[in-house]
């Protein structure tokens, strides 16, 4: 795939990444200490450091359809929002979040609310094949976890 086809044809913005694909977790860095910040338990931390998860993107320009997965746990969560929306979702700790998106240069910027604690996740492309989730804890931990296109 060429740098060309990683951009969406979009009206509204230009330019933009396309995150369209399949996206297999390759790696993580820094992972459970960002989830012991964000009060996930010692169970769900240590199995959420161990499980794979695939993201399946579907985007029409500023709309985005994410469906995550956990491989081996079973679940799935569906994200369908506007970038320059919100929407809301369970996270991984059981608490309701209101979840605040934009772009951000050329990554999607989620600040994700809930009533005890509050992170940052920036969705980017590194190249046409590596998708970056960089994330930050409410105590300023930072963390990542890489993706590779499979699709």
């Amino acid at each position: 795939m060429s740098r060309e086809e990683t951009r969406s044809p979009s009206p509204t913005r230009p330019g933009s990444p396309n995150f369209s694909g399949k996206w297999r977790l390759q790696d993580s860095e820094n992972f459970d200490p960002f989830l012991q910040d964000c009060n996930v338990g010692y169970l769900k931390r240590t199995a959420a450091c161990v499980v794979s998860s695939e993201h399946l993107i579907k985007q029409d320009g500023d709309h985005m359809n994410v469906q995550v997965k956990a491989a081996g746990w079973g679940s799935q969560k569906l994200q369908d929002y506007e970038v320059g929306g919100s929407f809301s979702e369970v996270e991984i700790n059981g608490e309701q979040s209101e979840v605040e998106t934009k772009w951000e240069g050329e990554g999607i910027r989620e600040l994700h609310r809930t009533e005890s604690f509050e992170y940052l996740l920036v969705r980017e492309l590194e190249d046409e094949e590596t998708m970056i989730l960089n994330l930050e804890s409410p105590k300023g931990t930072k963390a990542k976890r890489i993706y590779k296109r499979v699709e």
